[in-house]
């Protein structure tokens, strides 16, 4: 039996709508789920921390530089206890001219209606490739 509690249904609802920027690529909408003082700990393990740095560090996605990427939402667990949701997603992208995919997740941190950690974690060898596009 699934527990449907309030708590549940809103962190569920936030971490939908979190996701949906990303598809949408908004960077100004996704950035304004991010407290302050929040970290987005990056799947290569650089961490960036305050609004400045985690902006920085999703623009090249959002500007397209990795061409047009999606995030197809594969599960999501939440414990509503300590405000914290894990989504696997697979990663749909054109990458050198050829469609490609890989898989990752993330663990994402709220504090109210806000993500104060957001850790990446990817599988695909494409991704140690494509990293020196983001310098």
């Amino acid at each position: 039996m699934t527990d449907m509690s309030p708590e549940r249904d809103r962190l569920h609802r936030l971490t939908v709508d979190f996701l949906d920027t990303f598809n949408r690529c908004d960077l100004d909408a996704m950035m304004g789920y991010f407290a302050p003082e929040g970290v987005y700990d990056q799947f290569d393990g650089v961490a960036a921390q305050g609004l400045d740095e985690v902006r920085a560090a999703f623009a090249p996605q959002f500007s397209g530089r990795f061409g047009e990427m999606k995030f197809l939402e594969q599960d999501l667990f939440i414990d509503a206890e300590t405000a914290k949701v894990m989504v696997s997603w697979v990663c749909t992208l054109e990458a050198r001219g050829e469609p490609t995919a890989w898989r990752g997740l993330d663990l994402l941190h709220w504090q109210g209606d806000k993500v104060v950690y957001k850790l990446t974690y990817a599988k695909a060898k494409a991704l140690q490739l494509d990293a020196s596009l983001r310098r």
